[in-house]
């Protein structure tokens, strides 16, 4: 191993940019290995190639997206180099992580179209001055059958199996197909096509990112350290974000939605959001949790929208629930009663099903005029107007027809 010595100064900048990026970083692999990689850096004033790689096999993002990518900007604002790997050819097979079945495949249009707008979305969050954006098609799509039998040739059959997903298939009889076993290779090889000195992913890329260390070894390249950040969770402050849970804050939601969600993040979560979504010394936080989810959601609008969105959300807000006034301009709907509670929540657009209507109302988030809605199988029945509220971002005048 090489031996590097540093100034005085040199020693103090590595403590500063390894406090940086390891702030809120799950596992390191090996534990050492960023402190190596930094202090050679530092030394050969070499900015080091961090990579990301993410496979466009849908076209938004939420704020769980976006904690790894908020980690490379990171590694961006101290000088290096990161890499936003498209997996153009990998989102062709589906990353089997953490799947009990084989994904759908999808076709080059969809996956180009959903590159598009996800790189326009992840942009808000990187920077230009310093951002390689590949596609691994560039490697993986010149290799012949003859090449991907060699690059096989270069993995064990029982490292796959260490995988527990697929080991978990396996025992329990489930089908796995032979080019999900491909996946992890394809991901490893990705990093010495690319000589990555660091690959970021989530908990979940914890397998795939291993296996590029694993095959940079056997291509005699200096092995990447690889760094995975936790799942964030969703609004409900218990399970990760997910779209099918209606616990996301989307990157392309409207300012006011964005805002109104934002507030809504139960307050010991306040610490993981600023680590994991922001550069913010949390040290530094207002002591009021009220007042820290006003500082994040005026930095997330701002990032995603911009400065004037972010305030005219914070005054919206501040007019809907801060003064507990409802505005005049309320959208207003006329609908045939009875009806129930959950398939109005759905016909209102405050929720995407009806079951994830009757979470809400279980949740304690749905009120008439004020006053919560307990029963996921109520039904409203009423000659008056009145206000339903869903969370404390959606709200709409209900009239009777």
């Amino acid at each position: 191993m090489e031996k590097f010595t540093l100034t005085t100064e040199q020693q103090q900048e590595l403590e500063r940019q390894y406090a940086i990026l390891t702030a809120g970083v799950e596992h390191h692999e090996p534990k050492e290995g960023l402190r190596a990689k930094l202090t050679k850096s530092l030394a050969t004033s070499t900015p080091l190639r961090v990579k990301l790689g993410v496979d466009p096999t849908a076209p938004d993002i939420h704020l769980g997206h976006t904690v790894p990518l908020q980690l490379l900007r990171k590694f961006q604002d101290c000088g290096h180099t990161a890499i936003l790997l498209i997996g153009d050819y990998t989102a062709r097979i589906g990353d089997p992580s953490g799947r009990n079945k084989t994904r759908p495949t999808l076709d080059e249009s969809e996956i180009d179209a959903n590159a598009e707008t996800y790189l326009t979305q992840a942009n808000k969050v990187l920077s230009q001055e310093n951002l390689e954006v590949r596609r691994n098609g560039e490697w993986l799509g010149k290799l012949g059958f003859v090449d991907m039998a060699r690059l096989c040739g270069k993995v064990t059959v029982a490292q796959i199996m260490q995988r527990e997903d697929f080991h978990n298939r396996f025992h329990q009889n489930l089908p796995i197909s032979m080019h999900e076993l491909l996946y992890p290779i394809m991901q490893g090889y990705d990093s010495v096509a690319l000589n990555a000195d660091i690959e970021l992913g989530g908990t979940d890329q914890l397998f795939n990112c291993l296996m590029g260390r694993e095959l940079q070894k056997v291509y005699e390249q200096a092995q990447q350290t690889v760094m995975t950040m936790p799942l964030l969770e969703g609004t409900d402050g218990e399970k990760k974000m997910s779209k099918s849970l209606s616990n996301y804050i989307g990157v392309t939601d409207e300012p006011n939605d964005m805002y109104g969600k934002v507030m809504s993040i139960p307050d010991e979560l306040m610490n993981k959001y600023f680590t994991l979504l922001t550069s913010v010394d949390t040290s530094t936080l207002p002591t009021h949790p009220m007042d820290a989810k006003k500082q994040l959601a005026h930095i997330l609008v701002t990032r995603f929208h911009d400065e004037s969105a972010a305030t005219a959300a914070a005054e919206d807000f501040t007019t809907r629930f801060s003064k507990r006034d409802v505005p005049e301009d309320l959208p207003e709907h006329t609908v045939q009663f009875p009806i129930g509670a959950a398939k109005l929540l759905v016909e209102l657009n405050f929720a995407e099903s009806n079951s994830a209507a009757r979470r809400l109302i279980q949740q304690g988030a749905v009120k008439q005029d004020g006053e919560k809605i307990t029963d996921p199988q109520a039904e409203l029945s009423t000659s008056d107007a009145f206000v339903l509220q869903a969370g404390k971002r959606r709200m709409a005048r209900v009239v009777p027809a």
